[in-house]
């Protein structure tokens, strides 16, 4: 068994137990809150024997092999990087880190530490998904990605109201392209690798984060349209465009449907059936290379999470999004 503990007590963290305890190898040890009284609530939520309030303490416990992060992004490198200089491994929330210059710091702890690390972006691993990838060739020659993620955030209405949660906070270096846009990017980067040149727009809310935002990425011989938004909803499905077909997929953050079309007017289901909630595929494969003794995805790689933070820091760059973090 691998003993975890969580940090972040909210949705995400709960569907992550739930998910991770279908894993047969999946123990839940622990659970981390900076207050007692949250830590007390969420572990008799989730059932966790133990609570934990200081991270000193959970880094120093012989209970707790691996953590998963869930925390605000602005927290994640600092709260990694002491988990793994103390030997545990990590599986963080998406995105990775705050800016690129985070994410490599955190590559360099888990490698001097000997310890996983891995970004936990479910889309890349769900059984649609892994389809998508052994199926692009079949596309002959790309000339397209296109993928669009927006969807209204409930916290979008109290922003309005001149209330800022954390979603369009910049302190916790939030904002579309970094909850939501991630999803786009992190399997076009997965698939066809990082872009020579992009060009980035988006629209800049009063806080300091960007609501909504589009941009266009140069391959050389192919391009990529990317759309999100936390203002508005979308129904577009993903599409990969080749010389000899192209493909749909219905939602790029959670592929469950995949098709060809092809040139001749043949049509190929490469769906996958997926039996098991979406975040159960991360934590099986952190756990299968924990297990195995590798240090690193071969899809979720350290390379992927830093490309795709790369690209975010030129969009954000381009649009004028600057986090406090930056400034560290």
């Amino acid at each position: 068994m691998v003993r975890f503990a969580t940090i972040g007590t909210n949705w995400i963290t709960e569907s992550f137990i739930d998910a991770a305890r279908l894993v047969d190898s999946f123990e839940l040890a622990a659970v981390y809150s900076r207050t007692e009284e949250t830590a007390k609530a969420f572990a008799a939520k989730v059932k966790a024997p133990r609570t934990f309030t200081d991270l000193q303490r959970l880094a120093e416990s012989d209970e707790v092999e691996a953590v998963y992060i869930a925390s605000p992004n602005s927290f994640h490198a600092e709260q990694a990087i002491f988990l793994m200089n103390h030997g545990k491994h990590v599986l963080c929330e998406k995105p990775l880190a705050s800016n690129a210059q985070e994410a490599k710091a955190m590559i360099e702890a888990a490698e001097r530490n000997g310890v996983v690390l891995m970004e936990a972006m479910k889309a890349t691993l769900l059984p649609t998904f892994l389809s998508i990838r052994e199926h692009v060739p079949k596309l002959g020659r790309i000339r397209r990605y296109v993928a669009s993620y927006c969807q209204y955030s409930s916290r979008y209405d109290a922003y309005k109201q001149g209330t800022v949660l954390n979603a369009f906070n910049p302190a916790f270096s939030n904002g579309a392209l970094m909850d939501i846009g991630v999803y786009c990017l992190y399997p076009m980067v997965v698939l066809f690798g990082k872009p020579k040149s992009l060009k980035a727009q988006s629209l800049k809310l009063e806080s300091g984060v960007d609501g909504e935002g589009t941009i266009v990425f140069d391959y050389g011989e192919m391009d990529g349209i990317v759309f999100y938004s936390k203002i508005a909803n979308s129904y577009l499905p993903a599409e990969i465009q080749g010389e000899d077909g192209s493909m749909i997929i219905d939602a790029i953050h959670t592929p469950t449907k995949a098709e060809i079309r092809y040139r001749d007017g043949r049509v190929e289901d490469i769906t996958v059936p997926q039996d098991k909630p979406p975040m159960y595929y991360e934590v099986n494969e952190f756990i299968d290379l924990i297990e195995s003794g590798a240090r690193e995805s071969a899809i979720n790689s350290h390379r992927h999470s830093l490309w795709t933070i790369e690209i975010m820091d030129e969009a954000r760059r381009q649009t004028g999004i600057v986090f406090p973090a930056d400034q560290r």
